[in-house]
């Protein structure tokens, strides 16, 4: 049976995470002009909560894996859900979260078109062929493609989904899915905790899922 509960193996080792409020250890260069390239690309689907908070994510996870690409990571994570903007907010919501969504056009679609946003914004900001080239390859696929190309991927796709572990998360998350925040918490046990593929974002994840819980009153609403 799948426990609906994840206990860390050291309630105080919570380590880096959003819910020790300890940010990354390394000072990465800042990505102002992206962001302000690509707000108006994030007003959908509450990309402008999502987005934030997955690039926190992503830097926490670049502490713990220093051998990948600081630059790839965090540009693709910036702009891995910017394509959600060229499509109907209406759609997004009736077939992006039904029961077959991760195979949903509209998942495929916004894959598409956060390549195309990103291939438009990132030259003019003076970012190389080759760059952009990785960042897209990352980009398509994020959410549909069953394996992840490389440890950049990796790390995009656990900061990706790590938001969700949040008392934020949750919160909007859930009603995304038609869901309680409770029930939606079972669904991260149950499910989205196993998608992760590093061992940093399960510590991570573990550590949200313990304060969400507290601080949403899970075990009681």
């Amino acid at each position: 049976m799948t426990p609906d509960r994840l206990e860390l193996s050291d309630p105080a080792d919570v380590g880096q995470s959003v819910a020790s409020g300890v940010s990354a250890k390394f000072a990465y260069p800042d990505l102002d002009e992206v962001w302000q390239a690509v707000a108006p690309f994030l007003r959908t689907r509450k990309n402008d909560v999502h987005t934030p908070l997955s690039f926190f994510f992503a830097e926490l996870l670049l502490d713990a894996h220093p051998q990948a690409d600081p630059l790839v990571v965090r540009l693709a994570i910036l702009l891995h859900d910017s394509g959600w903007s060229a499509i109907d907010e209406t759609r997004i919501l009736s077939e992006g979260f039904a029961a077959n969504w991760k195979t949903s056009d509209v998942r495929y679609l916004h894959e598409l078109e956060g390549c195309r946003i990103a291939r438009e914004l990132l030259p003019p900001l003076g970012y190389p062929a080759d760059v952009v080239d990785r960042v897209t390859a990352i980009i398509d696929g994020h959410d549909t493609r069953p394996e992840a190309l490389s440890l950049e991927d990796e790390l995009v796709r656990d900061a990706d989904r790590l938001w969700r572990f949040t008392p934020t998360g949750i919160g909007i998350a859930s009603g995304w899915f038609k869901k309680t925040p409770a029930a939606y918490y079972r669904q991260l046990c149950e499910r989205t905790f196993h998608e992760l593929i590093t061992a940093e974002g399960r510590r991570m994840a573990t550590a949200e899922l313990e304060r969400s819980r507290e601080l949403l009153k899970l075990d009681v609403l």
